[in-house]
């Protein structure tokens, strides 16, 4: 088991998502930046769907209850193993009372932890992710115990890698979207040629952007949506939706974001700046 001793701002269960139930209205949800998770969960020779941490702006402290391997990823934010600092995509061992201190956040805005054989929160409807309205929470709290197997010997075939970051990447590569024909000129014109702000609404269901670019009466039904999907609403605004967006809308849906964008984007916060570019 880990166990919470103090939770974060916002630290949650996430594997590779929900899939085959969006016909429900069940988003996928899963990890925001799946690139990272990916590469950790790799280095630790771990199954793609392995689930991690998610931790959001400021993390936890934790206390191992029995030992495993760990990699961290993501964002780069000041972490402690028993005081002594650790770094990302570098596997550690840890052991029966181990703790793991997070600390200052530095770059970028979501960080993960794998371990080996990845957590064992409860599977439902074919994932662990926490989403609310099906798991009935949608973070850990202080005093929360997260059960994984132990793993006592293990012999990581790498034990360090170096990644190309992308934590200060701004361009978004988009594809046409359904309604991306409906937009006008100066529309268009505005879409790609200025840089978008990051709104301080944002989440991991969908991202504002602060910048608009003109109102328009465009009417759709309501349609089918993406992580990904960049919606414009009737007062020009831009809405980014993303892992538990929801998976209708009415709004018309201009562009889509490649899954290495929404990576991209989830490691973005408030006042950042990002801007769109075709792939």
């Amino acid at each position: 088991m880990l166990k919470v001793l103090k939770a974060g701002f916002f630290t949650s269960v996430q594997d590779v998502g929900r899939f085959h139930h969006r016909n429900k209205g069940v988003p996928v949800s899963g990890s925001m930046d799946q690139l990272s998770v990916h590469k950790a969960n790799t280095l630790l020779e771990n199954d793609v769907n392995c689930a991690v941490l998610e931790v959001t702006m400021t993390g936890p402290t934790l206390i191992f209850e029995e030992e495993t391997y760990i990699v961290l990823a993501g964002a780069i934010i000041s972490v402690t193993l028993n005081n002594e600092p650790v770094h990302n995509y570098k596997v550690y061992k840890v052991h029966v009372g181990d703790i793991l201190s997070y600390g200052k956040l530095e770059k970028g805005f979501r960080t993960y932890l794998a371990l080996k054989g990845g957590f064992k929160t409860k599977e439902i409807l074919g994932s662990r992710s926490f989403y609310l309205p099906i798991t009935n929470n949608n973070r850990i709290e202080e005093g929360d115990t997260i059960p994984y197997k132990a793993v006592n010997s293990y012999e990581p075939k790498i034990s360090e890698i170096k990644v190309d970051s992308f934590l200060d990447e701004v361009v978004l590569e988009v594809y046409k979207a359904p309604e991306y024909e409906l937009l006008t000129d100066r529309q268009l014109e505005i879409l790609f040629s200025k840089e978008f702000t990051i709104s301080k609404e944002n989440n991991r269901m969908a991202y504002q952007l602060v910048e608009q670019i003109e109102k328009h009466n465009i009417s759709i039904l309501t349609s089918a949506t993406l992580p990904g999907t960049v919606q414009l609403t009737p007062s020009g605004k831009l809405i980014i939706l993303m892992k538990d967006g929801q998976t209708t809308g009415g709004y018309p849906r201009i562009l889509q974001l490649s899954d290495k964008s929404i990576s991209i984007l989830a490691q973005k916060r408030e006042g950042n700046t990002v801007s769109f570019k075709f792939i």
